[in-house]
């Protein structure tokens, strides 16, 4: 009770079965999260193409695109809703979905339905235009309000389907809540020249958001700090009274982007409303926080490498904070020739059906059914699911897309010029492989080219 008479709720959260404490709040309570919680719904953006992520994308959205071994991109954010308590969730799609709802479908469909519990699956509504895709994020979610307003939730918690990161929701919402904030922004640090990438904002004294610039040419550094940059993550908070406000709004003006970053929270901040940072990893100052805009070939593949070092930020291992995923019945890994020396792995990881044949592996990553002949060697190589590697082959900072057949004698990463010209090779030197540049044919269908491992 405060002194003049009005009831302070007491709000305490428990992280990692530790309690977790705020530089926002003095006290905290579990109820009060889960009270907040259990009336959120959560939705995924997992719509987009990702083209930065070239010929990755050419037959899945971003969100399915594999990560860590055994895991999707999406499978972070759902993992993190699932981990924080909030049990409906709602992934709208829209690009070359068919993988990505087949994995949700495959491993996500374990919740309780007779307890309001869900994980569902919303395709483009176009409501305004029956031949409209959406037109921005924030279209995205309005045509889907309809769909939102009959689970009736208190507040709606807005992801991007396409980030690398493990982080509890709950204490976002109940830092939103205690505020009483028209809009919650998770941020984070990012250096100054990767800013533009972004959407940066300017913060005053008490984490209110005064100024947002979404992916400028000339980002602004944090005060004290001409390094960095505090940047969105593309995680939203609203009451749902609020976003449906805004975003028919929105809908109504033909200027508009119809985008959050663009038009939504710029024209909040210009009408004055509560537009509150969560500054991610600030709350937790025992925990090195980690997230990752896997938007790029080279920062797609350097997270995957992160993943290998011998302390990882990101912990797939950890029993407290588990990333959830669907993988089919594989028979274990197996090392053939190991006691002759044949087979040695330096730092590496080597996912179920795989087939290691008197090979060497350095700093390497396979995925699930990958086949590896024998004589060959693999340095910080990234080898998606179902890839056959034959004899004498030698790949150095290579990722193999899905499904690839190399062939014997094949040398790829050791003539950066060869490599051009029969690959793609990032900016920083990432040689990518895909069926195609081997020779290797798809499947034809009726409408056009089939990847034959769409489930990958």
């Amino acid at each position: 009770m405060t002194s003049d008479g009005r009831f302070e709720p007491v709000v305490e959260l428990h992280y990692h079965g530790r309690l977790a404490r705020s530089k926002t709040m003095t006290t905290k309570s579990s109820r009060f999260v889960s009270r907040l919680t259990g009336s959120t719904i959560a939705l995924v953006l997992a719509g987009g193409r990702g083209s930065r992520l070239k010929m990755l994308t050419d037959w899945r959205a971003k969100p399915a695109v594999p990560f860590g071994g055994k895991f999707r991109i999406i499978d972070f954010a759902l993992s993190n809703c699932l981990n924080s308590g909030i049990n409906q969730i709602s992934v709208l799609t829209q690009y070359k979905s068919h993988s990505l709802i087949r994995h949700i479908q495959s491993g996500w469909n374990t919740f309780r339905t007779d307890m309001g519990e869900f994980v569902e699956i919303i395709p483009a509504q176009q409501w305004v235009d029956e031949d409209a895709w959406f037109a921005g994020t924030a279209d995205a979610v309005f045509q889907s309000l309809d769909i939102v307003a009959s689970h009736n939730p208190e507040h709606v918690l807005i992801l991007a389907g396409d980030h690398v990161y493990q982080m509890d929701y709950g204490e976002m919402l109940a830092t939103h809540a205690y505020l009483g904030a028209d809009i919650t922004i998770a941020c984070c640090t990012v250096p100054l020249a990767d800013a533009s990438e972004f959407g940066v904002v300017t913060v005053d004294g008490d984490q209110r958001i005064v100024a947002f610039s979404e992916k400028p040419e000339q980002p602004v550094a944090r005060p004290g700090d001409p390094h960095n940059a505090l940047v969105s993550m593309g995680v939203y908070i609203f009451s749902y009274e609020y976003l449906e406000a805004e975003l028919r709004r929105d809908a109504k003006r033909e200027d508009s982007d119809h985008d959050f970053g663009k038009d939504i929270i710029p024209r909040a901040l210009q009408a004055g409303h509560r537009v509150h940072a969560y500054s991610f990893g600030e709350q937790m100052e025992d925990r090195n926080a980690y997230w990752r805009d896997v938007g790029t070939i080279d920062a797609y593949f350097e997270a995957n490498m992160e993943v290998l070092q011998a302390n990882p930020a990101l912990d797939l291992y950890s029993s407290e904070w588990r990333i959830h995923t669907y993988q089919e019945q594989l028979p274990p890994a197996k090392f053939i020739g190991a006691e002759e020396g044949g087979s040695a792995m330096g730092t590496s990881m080597v996912s179920g059906g795989c087939v290691i044949n008197r090979s060497q592996l350095e700093n390497s990553m396979l995925f699930s059914n990958v086949q590896v002949g024998e004589n060959c060697e693999l340095v910080d190589v990234l080898a998606l699911p179902d890839c056959k590697i034959g004899k004498n082959v030698r790949l150095k900072k290579v990722l193999l897309d899905n499904g690839c057949n190399v062939p014997d004698g094949t040398v790829i990463g050791e003539d950066p010029e060869q490599d051009a010209r029969r690959f793609h090779r990032s900016p920083g030197g990432v040689v990518v492989v895909n069926r195609d540049m081997l020779g290797q044919e798809h499947r034809y269908s009726p409408i056009g080219l089939i990847d034959h491992n769409d489930e990958s």
